[in-house]
């Protein structure tokens, strides 16, 4: 488990499968107190975009922005673990 990236409205989370290799993502709407995991095709598309975002040096406002595009798709409640 990675933090990637925490704002004051997300959080997102890499994990790795049970062979230590790229597994998904787990983003997370602080505001909404809610959270979403990705995984697979999902998953990969998203790293190609977060890795395109970090190469661009992209401002945390367009990063948030970015994410709230799954703020539909966040039903999970946000829960401590």
């Amino acid at each position: 488990m990675n933090m990637i990236y925490n704002s004051t409205h997300y959080c997102v989370v890499e994990f790795q499968d049970a062979t230590g290799q790229f597994g998904g993502f787990e983003i997370m709407d602080k505001a909404m107190r809610r959270e979403m995991y990705l995984g697979g095709a999902l998953a990969a598309h998203f790293r190609q975009d977060v890795e395109e975002l970090i190469a661009r040096e992209t401002p945390a406002e367009e990063v948030d922005a970015f994410l709230a595009r799954f703020d539909g798709l966040m039903h999970h409640p946000l829960t401590m673990h």
